[in-house]
């Protein structure tokens, strides 16, 4: 075999690699003769076909098969003789593999890069924390009353005011069109939820049941729905109730109603909770910042078939959000150029780190045992109640899942290990703090996250004039 390189760019080698013919010749030769003693010809009993006869029946599909068992055996060969370490599968072309020619292709790869991790007892980082404090659960259980909430008719006929739930009937046009998913019936829209589109519910405040109201408003510039951006829009709205809102008592009644002895033991729970809670976000915390800093002191090129590979996948979710008008306010009004540059960016951001962690990883013997990954298989599958069985099932049967499962483990073990190497502060902070800003997900994530999901405020209406 000879390798010849013929191209060096960055971290994209080509090569040209020549098998011999004779050494093809010499393949299909031991494999004619292990066929010859199982190949059964007419008229010729098991072993005694004559190497011709087999050659002229099975030498093209033979031919296949061993130039394709040389592609594969000899590639791999001249990537170790040349100490190219491949980030991806190479890209083969066969550039001649006639009968009696030598078998000639090219092989397209790029390497990994070189990673010098450095020392990480010089890495300083600050480990926030917090404790569910009694208002800190105060709060949560106010905000679960706030949807618990008990709504009644008035008991006397009155215009609506601030407050109020209405019952009412509503559609929405913009240019005389109805918008889609901007009508409904019997629904119900507390005044001054804040659930419908600024402005919608002042103007219902001072109405009755039995009104027809034309409420005009216009979506804010940068709203959730392109279509409507900026669009100005009237909505007929029938008022068929006035109902009273009325908040439910947080007490040992409404704990047993959530499924506790009393309200002590509610209480207790909550601050378990909390408290996992904080936990997981104080190492988010520390993770992000972590490889804040790693992203800060490594600058090696990457392969850019990875970044393709990541970029593409974070695109496919962008289109998919941008097809349930879920949009990232930052992005609104960006165009596809814009995005693509500051994604593809993220992309490589990835990509780094991912090869980084995996090198420490290696150069540090960081593996997952089974344990570890059965532990994790039994995890997912009680995320999914009354599904468990066909859950360890998929992770039974597909060793490729087992393999996407076993990635974030390692990463974690390999943040671990970092971690306790560095210089590392611990800073007690308020939950709102602690809350703001958290990403758990930071390799891939923009410079910024949502905030944690409370239980108080009610959740904003389903709705119609297009809830926030």
């Amino acid at each position: 075999m000879e390798v010849i390189q013929t191209k060096t760019d960055g971290l994209k080698r080509e090569f040209k690699v020549i098998v011999d013919a004779k050494d093809i010749e010499s393949r299909i030769q031991d494999r004619l003769e292990d066929l010859r003693k199982t190949a059964r010809i007419p008229g010729f009993r098991p072993g005694k076909a004559p190497a011709e006869l087999l050659r002229k029946r099975y030498g093209e599909s033979l031919r296949n098969e061993i130039v394709e068992q040389a592609l594969n055996q000899t590639s791999s060969q001249a990537l170790a003789e040349q100490a190219v370490r491949p980030a991806m599968q190479p890209r083969i072309e066969v550039t001649k593999s006639a009968e009696g020619d030598d078998l000639e292709y090219t092989m397209a790869v790029e390497m990994m890069p070189e990673i010098s991790p450095g020392n990480f007892e010089d890495l300083k980082l600050t480990r926030y924390t917090a404790e569910a404090s009694d208002a800190e659960i105060d709060r949560e259980l106010e905000g679960m009353a706030a949807n618990a909430k008990r709504y009644a008719p008035v008991a006397k006929p009155r215009k609506s005011k601030k407050g109020d739930a209405l019952v009412i009937d509503f559609v929405g046009k913009v240019d005389g069109v109805e918008i889609e998913g901007g009508s409904g019936k019997d629904h119900r829209l507390e005044l001054g939820s804040s659930a419908f589109v600024e402005g919608f519910e002042d103007q219902l405040i001072g109405v009755k049941p039995g009104d027809h109201v034309e409420v005009n408003l216009t979506f804010p510039d940068k709203y959730v729905n392109d279509a409507l951006a900026g669009k100005d829009a009237v909505f007929a709205v029938d008022v068929k109730e006035i109902q009273e809102v009325r908040s439910v008592p947080v007490d040992d009644a409404f704990a047993k109603g959530h499924g506790f002895d009393d309200l002590a033991a509610m209480r207790a729970a909550l601050k378990q909770q909390m408290d996992r809670e904080f936990a997981s976000a104080s190492r988010a915390k520390l993770k992000r910042a972590l490889l804040d800093e790693l992203a800060e002191r490594h600058d090696f090129p990457v392969p850019d078939g990875l970044v393709d590979i990541e970029f593409d996948a974070i695109w496919q979710r962008i289109e998919e959000d941008r097809a349930n008008h879920r949009i990232d306010p930052d992005d609104a009004g960006r165009s596809d150029e814009e995005l693509r540059a500051e994604y593809r960016g993220i992309a490589e951001r990835r990509v780094r780190l991912g090869l980084l962690l995996a090198e420490i990883g290696q150069r540090n013997n960081v593996v997952i045992d089974q344990d570890e990954l059965n532990r994790a298989v039994i995890e997912r599958a009680r995320s999914f109640p009354g599904q468990e069985d066909k859950v360890l099932a998929h992770y039974r049967d597909n060793p490729e899942a087992l393999t996407e499962l076993r990635a974030p483990l390692l990463e974690e073990k390999v943040v671990d290990l970092i971690v306790s190497k560095a210089n590392v502060t611990e800073k007690k902070v308020s939950a709102e703090k602690l809350m703001s800003d958290t990403d758990a997900d930071a390799p891939v994530a923009k410079p910024k996250a949502p905030a944690r999901k409370k239980a108080a405020p009610k959740k904003k209406a389903a709705a119609k004039p297009d809830p926030k």
